[in-house]
């Protein structure tokens, strides 16, 4: 349903079995916070949890605190939390290091395999629009092992472009830029029929829709924890990998945590069995405890329906917002760039608009309105980007935001020149 008024959001509200979650969460008032996608916001039981890391397990316990508080197993504890909101199994996914680094130990380890099995396969395809960091280090990895990095200028042309050179198809499940979202189980069972090996990004899909990696058959995945896991700035990723690869090939980061025995600490490496391998070096324990607060600010939803419930109020959330925007303000240049049928469509609105884009977002910013801008490459225009996470956004956020861009847009006061400056983070 689409609220025609901002009493009929409010009973919305009322009547959402997951408004109640929101008290999980510590967010400033007056802030309507729509930028989940790029950081999550502070789950309130972090603080007390990091607090308790720092002054007790290491401040009171110090080094023993790797044994009696269990450190040394959070890649392992946090990673099988991580599993339920993936479609993974227990065992098979762990958390650490960045989203960078675990996309460079899979995307070796597959290009390997390949190497091994398909010689004549050469090529690692992506998408042009695939978040920059994700390209980057397949450029370099391409380079490093005599690859092709092969990119897709849209996303009907990436099975078009599916062939007998591809090794690896590696994407992004929901595009970062237009929150776009790929079939996964579609485009994974074409990849194997032309012998190539997937990777997927769940960067803007963990925790924000339901995600059967297994079911799916995915080969490798990735992704950050502190978007819609709200493990804060800079938490720990995590990786998987489908058993049936895991044993396979060293990954290329063989540090002393991947080894099967590290305090023997023996001269050479031997990698551990399984998933453990892919750990690389020291747990980062106080982010990984932090991480473990917001896995399970998600998990708290698995009573009332879990991410298929999540998924649910997302789909209304962001139609009302789409809706709304074209409704009340229209004739103000904003177009919707995010897919509209809600099965193409991840956790997020974008719009476009050809002039002002980056100065609107800070307008909207200023009166508390927080989303952020992403600007524009070859295929489309700058792009005001808004996040909604169901666990702590509702319908009348919504229709707040969009009056409060209304305003924005008819006072024209996206022009003032202080909403021009460019910050180094957009």
């Amino acid at each position: 349903m689409i609220p025609t008024t901002r009493e009929q959001a409010l009973a919305l509200d009322a009547q959402d079995p997951l408004h109640g979650l929101r008290a999980n969460f510590t967010l400033p008032a007056g802030v309507i916070y729509l930028d989940g996608n790029s950081l999550g916001v502070l789950p309130a039981a972090t603080p007390a949890r990091v607090a308790q890391v720092v002054s007790d397990e290491w401040g009171r316990d110090l080094i023993k605190s790797w044994n009696t508080a269990g450190w040394i197993e959070l890649p392992q504890r946090v990673g099988d939390k991580i599993a339920r909101l993936v479609g993974a199994g227990p065992g098979e996914l762990v958390a650490a290091d960045s989203t960078s680094v675990n996309l460079y130990k899979v995307l070796h380890a597959a290009a390997a395999i390949q190497r091994a099995d398909h010689p004549g396969k050469t090529v690692i395809l992506s998408e042009r629009s695939n978040f920059p960091t994700d390209l980057y280090i397949a450029e370099s990895l391409a380079r490093e092992m005599g690859f092709t990095l092969a990119l897709a200028d849209t996303p009907e042309a990436v099975e078009q472009r599916l062939d007998e050179r591809v090794a690896v198809l590696m994407l992004t499940q929901v595009n970062y830029r237009t929150g776009a979202l790929h079939d996964m189980a579609a485009l994974t069972a074409r990849a194997h029929a032309v012998g190539a090996l997937t990777i997927w990004d769940l960067c803007h899909s963990a925790g924000a829709l339901p995600v059967e990696l297994k079911a799916c058959g995915a080969d490798f995945a990735i992704g950050c924890g502190y978007k819609y896991l709200n493990g804060g700035p800079g938490a720990p990723a995590f990786v998987w990998v489908n058993p049936k690869h895991a044993d396979r090939f060293w990954q290329p980061l063989s540090g002393w945590m991947g080894h099967a025995a590290p305090f023997k600490f023996t001269p050479d490496y031997q990698p551990a069995p399984g998933i453990a391998r892919y750990l690389c070096g020291t747990p980062q324990v106080i982010g990984m405890a932090a991480l473990e607060c917001g896995v399970d600010s998600v998990l708290a939803a698995e009573p009332l329906g879990g991410l298929t419930a999540l998924r649910a109020k997302s789909i209304a959330l962001t139609e009302a917002f789409a809706a709304l925007v074209e409704q009340r303000c229209e004739g103000h240049g904003l177009a919707v760039v995010s897919p509209r049928e809600a099965a193409h469509r991840g956790s997020q609105v974008c719009l476009t608009r050809s002039e002002g884009a980056f100065a609107i977002v800070q307008a909207l910013i200023a009166r508390g309105v927080i989303g952020d801008y992403r600007q524009g490459d070859e295929q489309t225009p700058d792009i005001l980007r808004f996040g909604f996470t169901p666990l702590y956004i509702g319908f009348a956020e919504v229709w707040d935001a969009v009056e409060q861009l209304r305003q924005v847009m008819e006072s024209r006061e996206w022009q003032r020149p202080e909403f021009n400056r460019r910050h180094a983070v957009t």
